[in-house]
């Protein structure tokens, strides 16, 4: 079975908990950074804060495998 992983302001994120998705508080670059890296090997989509992702952006096609999505502002 595969998870879902929200990396960014859990304010923002927070109601994605109810649907069982992990929430990965990230407050900065180096957070958003150091929680992707943490992905464990079952994560099948990430979504991401519009503040993590310019963190990030660079970084998502070192996991292929990983869909993600960018939350509007």
């Amino acid at each position: 079975m595969t998870r879902v992983v929200a990396i960014g302001d859990e304010r923002r994120l927070g109601g994605f908990a109810l649907a069982g998705v992990e929430i990965v508080h990230a407050a900065g670059a180096a957070d958003a950074a150091a929680a992707w890296e943490a992905l464990a090997d079952d994560v099948a989509l990430v979504v991401l804060d519009s503040e993590s992702y310019p963190a990030l952006a660079a970084r998502l096609d070192e996991r292929p495998e990983v869909l993600w999505a960018v939350l509007p502002e």
